[in-house]
């Protein structure tokens, strides 16, 4: 006769194994997919350190395409991360209560600056890559895009 904790315990062993291989293998190598920005206002070659786009319904709409084809594997469908990667919807919560206009400007400034800094650069830790550059895949009209995505599933969560 097994002894219940036993079986408890096998059964948990396999479950991990499959989670951990699950996880493994989720970023992959992905073909970005291109992003049509036509309609969006040409931002030009110098890259911007704030969202110009803010509130823009069409780039709401690109963004959000883009988003699905591109960032939600990892990230989650709708910005709701399913453990993989950072929750973006949370991605600049230190300025929203911010109450000070100026310093809250300032902060999300500073937050779209490290967004774009991350979606051209990519991320990379003792030589793993977390999440692959994008600069030369998307241009800075469909990076600034999917940012206007993200803002909407921030103002959504809270």
């Amino acid at each position: 006769m097994h002894h219940p904790f036993r079986i408890l315990a096998i059964v948990t062993v396999i479950a991990a194994a499959a989670t951990t291989s699950l996880y493994a293998t989720a970023h992959g190598n992905v073909v970005p997919q291109a992003v049509d920005t036509t309609g969006l206002t040409p931002l030009g070659e110098k890259w911007l350190d704030q969202n110009p786009y803010r509130g823009n319904k069409l780039a709401l709409k690109i963004g959000t395409s883009a988003y699905n084809q591109n960032c939600a594997r990892c990230h989650g469908l709708e910005a709701v991360t399913g453990g993989i990667a950072p929750d973006l919807r949370q991605l600049d919560r230190d300025c929203t209560d911010v109450k000070n206009d100026t310093k809250k400007k300032a902060c999300y400034k500073e937050t779209d600056n490290y967004f774009l800094n991350s979606i051209r650069h990519g991320k990379v830790r003792n030589g793993a890559v977390y999440m692959p550059p994008f600069e030369g895949v998307f241009n800075q009209e469909a990076m600034w895009a999917i940012k206007t995505y993200l803002e909407v599933r921030r103002d959504a969560a809270n």
